[in-house]
């Protein structure tokens, strides 16, 4: 009997002097953005902070409202992702999953091709780089 249950989880695009920061998947294979499943008692912009700072190291500033939300299938689940834009103030050199995961900063074209999410890669499209960072 499939599952209808839905995982809900927040996401950051970093943004600092007009690029974007990308980060490996835990496996390496794919380029992904900071995420995370929510957890209780805090806001999907808290879960965004946390995952930016435990999967690639960047503190920030979120912008007020979600730039869009995405539905991907993993292990049988689904996830509905909301995504903010995150203004990075703070790249440190040591973090939390440094050792799973490679961090890339790019230009806004360029992180859009790494994308492999077609509902990831068209917000991401949609996110205006010049603005912020």
């Amino acid at each position: 009997m499939p599952t209808t249950d839905v995982i809900r989880q927040a996401a950051a695009i970093p943004l600092h002097e007009g690029r974007i920061c990308l980060i490996s998947s835990r496996g390496g294979r794919r380029w992904i953005i900071p995420k995370g499943c929510l957890e209780p008692g805090k806001t999907s912009g808290e879960i965004a902070l946390q995952e930016a700072w435990e999967e690639a190291g960047l503190a920030g500033v979120l912008l007020p409202e979600p730039v869009g939300s995405y539905l991907y299938e993993k292990a049988g689940f689904v996830c509905h992702v909301t995504v903010f834009v995150m203004e990075v103030t703070e790249v440190t050199q040591e973090w939390p999953e440094r050792e799973w995961r490679q961090r890339v900063w790019l230009p806004h074209e360029q992180a859009v091709t790494r994308i492999e999410e077609p509902g990831l890669r068209e917000i991401l499209r949609g996110v205006e780089v010049s603005k912020a960072g």
